[in-house]
């Protein structure tokens, strides 16, 4: 059996327990050395086989698994993060699939929502914004074009941008030109959760000056939702009626 286990943002802890089971039993563990704390592998028993996938090829790595699996061993895929965002899963689960490899995919925390935990920030504040927009900049990866940033900043929602960090001002700059005013709150979250983790408010115009020095493992966090005005919630409002409780102008 393979499982993809999700690392979680960084701190050893935010792992889930199921996760964190399964780096225990395993028999060999690949993990993305690059970005998963390293800490995790404490988690790890004496005898496991660590591979650092940094290093690997996608064929190395599925060459590894499939030793295991002749050998009838677990194996642990540790990816940062949850897989399912930017962890390149399908192509390894495609050719598990074709070798008819049994897998599982454990979630986990995601550093949009470690970020957002950092800034005691929530995404979805009534009356700012009810929608996330997690993306990233085109780099060496292109992006669509009716997913680029541009297009994207027309909608004003909430967005998280990964793997941005080093094109700030080029982020800045089409950002303005989709709609967002200069001014619009932004935060750049480096490392969140981790021991070093570093937190910069800034807005949309302060960008780039703000991450000056940070290229990589940072997210950048875009919206209203950083700001001081939002409307209350309707679901613990006294007057709201629910499914499980009364409001105190219901007379039903």
């Amino acid at each position: 059996m393979v499982y993809f286990v999700g690392a979680g943002p960084g701190d050893k802890e935010l792992i889930t327990v199921k996760g964190m089971k399964i780096l225990e039993a395993a028999d060999c563990i690949i993990y993305a050395g690059s970005l998963v704390n390293p800490e995790l592998l404490e988690y790890a028993k004496k005898d496991c086989a660590l591979y650092d996938s940094a290093k690997m090829t996608l064929e190395e790595v599925i060459a590894v698994v499939q030793e295991n699996e002749k050998r009838g061993l677990v194996t642990a895929r540790l990816h940062t993060g949850d897989p399912s965002i930017y962890g390149a899963i399908r192509e390894q689960i495609d050719l598990l699939e074709e070798n008819n490899t049994q897998y599982k995919v454990i979630p986990g925390v995601s550093s949009f929502a470690g970020a957002a935990a950092a800034l005691g920030a929530e995404y979805t504040l009534p009356g700012v914004s009810q929608t996330v927009i997690l993306t990233r900049m085109a780099g060496r990866t292109p992006v669509p074009e009716r997913e680029s940033i541009t297009e994207l900043a027309k909608i004003g929602a909430s967005m998280a941008v990964f793997l941005s960090a080093s094109m700030l001002a080029d982020l800045s700059l089409k950002l303005i030109e989709g709609g967002y005013p200069g001014d619009t709150p932004a935060a750049i979250v480096y490392k969140a959760t981790w021991p070093d983790e570093k937190i910069i408010r800034t807005t949309i115009d302060g960008l780039a000056e703000a991450g000056s020095g940070i290229s990589k493992t940072a997210i950048i966090l875009i919206g209203n939702f950083l700001g001081g005005e939002y409307e209350r919630s309707l679901l613990y409002h006294p007057e709201f009626t629910h499914g499980y409780r009364a409001g105190a102008n219901n007379n039903g």
